[in-house]
């Protein structure tokens, strides 16, 4: 298999039980990743994808391995679905049909699913499903765990236009507690944008992280919007970073934040982002690139020049240095450092082995140099990510820069 951008195999063939010289594969190639059946001799016999629905966990056989399952992101990568595909004639069926997102399996018959999922506003949901009737049997049904102890606050997704004209981007608004649109709010951009990855899915409370309640809760509106290059929505809604790693991404951000800026309750004056890893990137890049926008912003273990990057990620996406010269110094943030406004703080790990501590050393001395004032904080006995107790220390520390700087 070739690409003009990348490939990258990722799951591993499925032989068929009975018919050792036939197998299941899965790719991207014609646009979404889907399973096709394939002989030993390489000989392509079906394929067997649905739609636009995208594999995303490859469940099995039934019984007489006349049918196959697989768990597919579906309506524009929102929801996943229990999935069932008759290999001899290629017809498949959704076995799982309440929207959100479903954790189901199939019984060795195929006459049952027994199905877990959540959305948006069902905290979580146990079920069985007869296939044949579409009948359900309610096992579990969870309450609100939230009920009584805090005011969630309202939760909302919105749908935005990328500026290719064409392509739909999901995103998700976190209101402030008590809600009140003649009032005026600060706002915190949650994202993070690179590949594999996705921030908004029909599951309970959208996927909201709780410390994005706990931004809500002290008076912040938070947005978060998944632009192209990230997960589950397929490869050309990936493959538009290629060699460009920043700058669909960016361009799909900025969508978003005018439409934050529109919105009379937001205080434009008051705008702050936050972001890790390739977060951390997209933040940096932001208000550096578009440095009239934030007020402050928190970058976390962030990639400043992918040229420091593993190659197994920079290089798949990016190509060498060599091979890509322009797209490397554009999208490197070591050469912006002196176009930094607004009030930035870098987090990083002293043990971080993924995005090594010289991507924000070599930013921070770029800062030095061209007389830009930046804040650094480091968690020495820390990864790429900063864990257990001290994880409450780091998100109390990202909150009082946020008090400090839009408050």
């Amino acid at each position: 298999e070739k690409s003009a951008t990348w490939v990258e195999p990722q799951h591993d063939l499925q032989f068929l039980p009975n018919n050792k010289n036939q197998f299941l594969y899965q790719t991207d190639r014609d646009g979404y990743n889907q399973l096709y059946l394939y002989d030993t001799n390489g000989k392509l016999i079906k394929h067997l994808g649905h739609q636009d629905v995208i594999v995303t966990n490859f469940t099995g056989f039934n019984a007489n391995h006349s049918k196959a399952y697989y768990i597919g992101a579906s309506n524009k990568g929102l929801e996943r679905h229990l999935y069932e595909v008759d290999i001899k004639s290629g017809k498949t069926k959704q076995l799982t049909t309440s929207n959100g997102v479903h954790n189901a399996s199939i019984s060795p018959t195929g006459k049952y699913v027994l199905d877990q999922y959540s959305n948006l506003s069902t905290p979580n949901r146990i079920q069985v499903i007869d296939t044949k009737s579409g009948k359900t049997k309610s096992i579990l049904e969870a309450e609100n765990p939230f009920t009584g102890k805090i005011n969630l606050p309202k939760i909302e997704f919105k749908e935005f236009l990328s500026p290719d004209g064409k392509t739909p981007l999901n995103a998700r608004i976190t209101y402030p507690t008590n809600f009140d649109s003649s009032k005026k709010y600060p706002v915190m951009v949650y994202l993070y944008g690179g590949s594999h990855a996705q921030m908004i899915t029909d599951r309970w409370l959208g996927g909201v992280g709780y410390f994005d309640l706990y931004m809500a809760q002290n008076g912040y509106l938070v947005f978060t919007l998944d632009n192209r290059g990230s997960d589950a929505r397929g490869r050309d809604f990936t493959r538009v970073t290629h060699r460009n790693l920043g700058e669909n991404e960016i361009a799909d951000q900025l969508v978003g934040i005018d439409y934050l800026k529109s919105l009379p309750y937001v205080d434009n004056d008051n705008m702050g982002i936050f972001g890790w890893s390739y977060g951390g990137f997209m933040t940096t890049s932001l208000m550096t690139k578009h440095n009239s926008t934030f007020k402050a912003g928190v970058a976390g273990g962030p990639v400043m020049d992918w040229k420091y990057y593993e190659v197994m990620y920079g290089e798949r996406y990016m190509d060498t240095p060599q091979e890509n010269p322009d797209g490397y110094a554009k999208t490197s943030l070591l050469n912006k450092a002196d176009q930094l406004k607004g009030n930035l703080l870098i987090i990083h790990g002293a043990q971080d082995p993924v995005v090594v501590q010289q991507h924000s050393m070599d930013f921070i001395e770029q800062c030095i140099k061209k007389g830009i004032e930046v804040d650094y904080f480091l968690y020495p006995s820390h990864e790429h990510n900063v864990r257990g107790k001290d994880r409450v220390h780091m998100y109390n520390k990202i909150a009082k820069y946020f008090d400090t700087h839009l408050k």
